[in-house]
Protein backbone atom coordinates (compact mmCIF):
# COMPACT_ATOMS: atom_id res chain seq x y z
CA UNK A 1 0.00 0.00 0.00
CA UNK A 2 1.56 3.48 -1.09
CA UNK A 3 -0.07 6.29 0.68
CA UNK A 4 1.05 9.80 -0.89
CA UNK A 5 2.06 10.86 2.57
CA UNK A 6 4.22 13.52 2.38
CA UNK A 7 2.11 15.33 0.00
CA UNK A 8 -1.08 14.15 2.18
CA UNK A 9 0.61 15.46 5.12
CA UNK A 10 1.63 19.44 3.42
CA UNK A 11 -1.83 19.79 2.68
CA UNK A 12 -3.63 19.13 5.97
CA UNK A 13 -1.03 20.96 7.42
CA UNK A 14 -2.23 23.73 5.74
CA UNK A 15 -5.44 23.21 5.66
CA UNK A 16 -5.24 22.73 9.85
CA UNK A 17 -3.63 25.80 10.24
CA UNK A 18 -5.77 28.28 8.51
CA UNK A 19 -8.26 29.68 10.21
CA UNK A 20 -12.07 28.38 10.13
CA UNK A 21 -15.27 28.92 12.05
CA UNK A 22 -13.55 25.86 14.40
CA UNK A 23 -10.77 28.38 15.51
CA UNK A 24 -12.71 31.40 15.68
CA UNK A 25 -15.39 29.25 18.21
CA UNK A 26 -12.80 27.77 20.01
CA UNK A 27 -10.10 30.75 20.64
CA UNK A 28 -13.53 32.63 21.46
CA UNK A 29 -13.96 30.13 24.48
CA UNK A 30 -10.57 29.30 25.31
CA UNK A 31 -9.83 33.23 25.87
CA UNK A 32 -13.08 33.28 28.78
CA UNK A 33 -11.24 29.65 30.17
CA UNK A 34 -9.16 26.76 29.41
CA UNK A 35 -12.14 24.37 30.52
CA UNK A 36 -14.36 26.25 27.94
CA UNK A 37 -11.58 26.12 24.96
CA UNK A 38 -11.04 22.48 25.98
CA UNK A 39 -14.69 21.50 25.83
CA UNK A 40 -15.04 23.67 22.49
CA UNK A 41 -11.99 21.72 20.92
CA UNK A 42 -13.92 18.07 21.90
CA UNK A 43 -17.22 19.37 20.54
CA UNK A 44 -14.96 19.71 17.39
CA UNK A 45 -13.02 16.69 17.58
CA UNK A 46 -15.98 14.74 18.36
CA UNK A 47 -17.42 16.45 14.89
CA UNK A 48 -14.55 15.46 12.71
CA UNK A 49 -14.86 12.08 14.23
CA UNK A 50 -18.54 12.03 12.41
CA UNK A 51 -17.23 13.47 8.97
CA UNK A 52 -14.38 11.14 9.13
CA UNK A 53 -16.37 8.10 9.66
CA UNK A 54 -18.95 9.02 7.18
CA UNK A 55 -16.16 9.74 4.35
CA UNK A 56 -15.02 6.50 5.10
CA UNK A 57 -17.82 4.21 4.70
CA UNK A 58 -18.97 6.33 1.84
CA UNK A 59 -21.91 8.51 2.89
CA UNK A 60 -20.52 12.17 2.30
CA UNK A 61 -19.47 10.89 -1.36
CA UNK A 62 -23.62 10.58 -1.74
CA UNK A 63 -24.08 13.57 -0.42
CA UNK A 64 -21.86 15.65 -2.43
CA UNK A 65 -23.00 13.57 -5.28
CA UNK A 66 -26.77 15.18 -4.53
CA UNK A 67 -27.14 18.66 -5.69
CA UNK A 68 -29.86 19.68 -3.35
CA UNK A 69 -28.75 17.40 -0.21
CA UNK A 70 -25.42 19.59 -0.36
CA UNK A 71 -27.42 22.93 -0.85
CA UNK A 72 -29.23 21.69 2.16
CA UNK A 73 -26.13 20.88 4.37
CA UNK A 74 -24.52 24.52 2.93
CA UNK A 75 -27.37 26.18 4.01
CA UNK A 76 -28.00 24.85 7.14
CA UNK A 77 -24.27 25.07 8.09
CA UNK A 78 -24.15 28.74 6.94
CA UNK A 79 -27.50 29.15 9.18
CA UNK A 80 -26.14 27.94 12.08
CA UNK A 81 -22.59 29.81 11.75
CA UNK A 82 -24.96 32.69 11.37
CA UNK A 83 -26.24 32.26 14.28
CA UNK A 84 -23.52 31.88 16.11
CA UNK A 85 -22.07 34.95 15.21
CA UNK A 86 -25.12 36.91 15.64
CA UNK A 87 -24.98 35.48 19.46
CA UNK A 88 -21.30 36.51 19.88
CA UNK A 89 -22.43 39.83 19.15
CA UNK A 90 -24.96 40.09 21.30
CA UNK A 91 -22.80 38.69 23.95
CA UNK A 92 -20.59 41.55 23.49
CA UNK A 93 -23.01 44.05 24.12
CA UNK A 94 -24.75 42.31 27.24
CA UNK A 95 -23.59 40.92 30.25
CA UNK A 96 -21.63 36.93 30.10
CA UNK A 97 -23.70 34.50 30.48
CA UNK A 98 -23.25 31.96 33.42
CA UNK A 99 -20.20 29.31 33.81
CA UNK A 100 -22.37 26.65 34.08
CA UNK A 101 -25.43 27.12 31.28
CA UNK A 102 -22.06 27.91 28.96
CA UNK A 103 -20.26 24.76 29.53
CA UNK A 104 -23.67 22.43 28.79
CA UNK A 105 -23.31 24.53 25.92
CA UNK A 106 -20.41 25.07 24.46
CA UNK A 107 -19.22 20.71 23.91
CA UNK A 108 -22.71 21.10 21.37
CA UNK A 109 -21.74 24.19 19.78
CA UNK A 110 -18.69 22.59 18.58
CA UNK A 111 -19.69 19.83 17.62
CA UNK A 112 -22.48 21.43 15.41
CA UNK A 113 -20.00 23.91 14.63
CA UNK A 114 -17.38 21.33 12.58
CA UNK A 115 -20.48 18.97 11.62
CA UNK A 116 -22.25 21.62 9.94
CA UNK A 117 -19.76 23.20 7.97
CA UNK A 118 -19.66 21.29 4.75
CA UNK A 119 -16.33 22.59 3.68
CA UNK A 120 -14.88 20.21 6.37
CA UNK A 121 -17.05 17.24 4.23
CA UNK A 122 -15.14 18.58 1.32
CA UNK A 123 -11.58 18.57 2.87
CA UNK A 124 -12.30 14.50 3.59
CA UNK A 125 -13.64 14.19 0.06
CA UNK A 126 -11.04 15.96 -1.68
CA UNK A 127 -7.92 15.38 0.31
CA UNK A 128 -8.01 11.54 1.51
CA UNK A 129 -8.91 10.27 -2.04
CA UNK A 130 -6.20 11.61 -3.24
CA UNK A 131 -3.57 10.26 -1.26
CA UNK A 132 -4.96 6.63 -1.53
CA UNK A 133 -3.55 4.02 -3.37
CA UNK A 134 -5.30 3.06 -6.47
CA UNK A 135 -4.29 -0.67 -6.72
CA UNK A 136 -4.84 -0.97 -2.77
CA UNK A 137 -8.47 -1.67 -0.87
CA UNK A 138 -9.91 1.60 -0.27
CA UNK A 139 -11.52 1.33 3.25
CA UNK A 140 -8.67 0.52 5.29
CA UNK A 141 -6.84 3.71 3.58
CA UNK A 142 -9.80 5.70 3.93
CA UNK A 143 -10.08 4.75 7.84
CA UNK A 144 -6.32 5.34 8.10
CA UNK A 145 -5.79 8.57 6.56
CA UNK A 146 -9.40 9.71 8.24
CA UNK A 147 -7.72 8.66 11.67
CA UNK A 148 -4.47 10.73 11.03
CA UNK A 149 -6.63 13.96 9.91
CA UNK A 150 -8.67 13.94 12.93
CA UNK A 151 -5.62 13.04 14.56
CA UNK A 152 -3.56 16.22 13.20
CA UNK A 153 -6.50 18.72 13.70
CA UNK A 154 -6.73 17.69 17.60
CA UNK A 155 -2.86 17.48 17.75
CA UNK A 156 -3.72 21.20 16.82
CA UNK A 157 -5.95 22.20 19.27
CA UNK A 158 -4.23 20.74 21.88
CA UNK A 159 -1.36 23.45 20.94
CA UNK A 160 -3.85 26.59 20.17
CA UNK A 161 -6.40 26.30 23.40
CA UNK A 162 -3.28 27.19 26.18
CA UNK A 163 -2.00 29.89 23.50
CA UNK A 164 -6.03 31.41 22.91
CA UNK A 165 -5.99 31.44 26.63
CA UNK A 166 -2.70 33.55 26.96
CA UNK A 167 -4.39 36.23 24.91
CA UNK A 168 -6.83 36.50 28.60
CA UNK A 169 -4.04 38.48 30.43
CA UNK A 170 -5.36 40.99 26.82
CA UNK A 171 -8.65 40.86 27.57
CA UNK A 172 -9.06 41.35 30.99
CA UNK A 173 -10.32 44.84 30.52
CA UNK A 174 -14.21 44.58 29.14
CA UNK A 175 -13.82 47.14 26.61
CA UNK A 176 -10.60 44.96 24.86
CA UNK A 177 -12.77 41.50 25.60
CA UNK A 178 -15.65 43.48 23.66
CA UNK A 179 -13.90 44.31 21.21
CA UNK A 180 -12.75 40.91 20.44
CA UNK A 181 -16.35 39.39 20.46
CA UNK A 182 -17.37 42.19 18.30
CA UNK A 183 -14.14 40.77 15.57
CA UNK A 184 -15.25 36.85 16.34
CA UNK A 185 -19.39 37.59 15.72
CA UNK A 186 -18.12 39.38 12.38
CA UNK A 187 -15.65 36.69 10.92
CA UNK A 188 -18.30 34.08 11.80
CA UNK A 189 -20.96 35.99 10.03
CA UNK A 190 -18.44 36.07 7.66
CA UNK A 191 -17.60 32.51 6.85
CA UNK A 192 -21.42 32.11 7.20
CA UNK A 193 -21.57 34.04 3.82
CA UNK A 194 -18.42 32.52 2.22
CA UNK A 195 -19.85 29.10 2.74
CA UNK A 196 -23.40 29.70 0.90
CA UNK A 197 -21.40 31.60 -1.66
CA UNK A 198 -18.88 28.35 -2.16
Amino acid sequence: MHIAWTSFLLALVVITIVPGPDFVLITGNAVKSLRLGTLAALGVVTGLLVHATLATIGLSALVVAVPAALFAVKAVGAIYLGYLGVMTLKAAKGPQQTVEHTERGVFLRGVLCDLLNPKVMLTFLSLIPQAMDPNASPLPQAALLSGVTVGVFALFWVIVVPLARQLSVLLARPKARKVFERVCGTALIGMAASVMAA
